[in-house]
């Protein structure tokens, strides 16, 4: 038996309201996200000697390369989001462009599902980065202790 992905399509019955109190909250989790990435450098510039450890490097340059990937990505959906939260005048200038409306209304549903899959993406890249420098610290401490 084959399965078929769905996709949501309430989406539609959203308001221009709606829509550009979402795109506000993306935005603002992804200006969150962005600040969270720079801590996160400082984070890893603080524990650089560890990481370069031949015990954590794999799993270090592994997040590190994540991380720059993350900065990026991030900077590439404010852009989209800033843009398509300019293109909202097509739902309220009062013209009826049905076709412009139901495009907007779509490239509103596939940035949700971007943005979603995004932070999702960020929140297991920072427990994975927590967890490396937890066990780091775990390991400094029974050094000392052992000294």
């Amino acid at each position: 038996m084959k399965t078929t992905k769905t996709r949501p399509k309430f989406v539609e019955w959203f308001s221009a309201d709606v829509m550009h109190e979402n795109s506000n909250e993306w935005l603002s989790e992804l200006r969150f996200i962005n600040d969270e990435l720079l801590f996160f450098d400082d984070l890893i510039k603080s524990y650089t000697l560890q990481l370069i450890d031949s015990k954590h490097f794999n799993e270090s340059k592994k997040l590190v390369d994540e991380l720059g990937t993350l900065h990026k990505k991030t900077n590439n959906l404010i852009k989209i989001i800033q843009e398509h939260t300019n293109d909202l005048e097509i739902m309220v200038d009062g013209i009826d462009q049905p076709y412009e409306e139901d495009s907007y209304k779509n490239e509103h549903r596939e940035i949700m599902i971007k943005v979603n899959e995004f932070i999702k993406r960020c929140r297991t890249t920072k427990k994975e980065l927590f967890e490396l420098i937890k066990n780091i610290l775990i390991e400094q401490k029974q050094k000392r202790l052992l000294k």
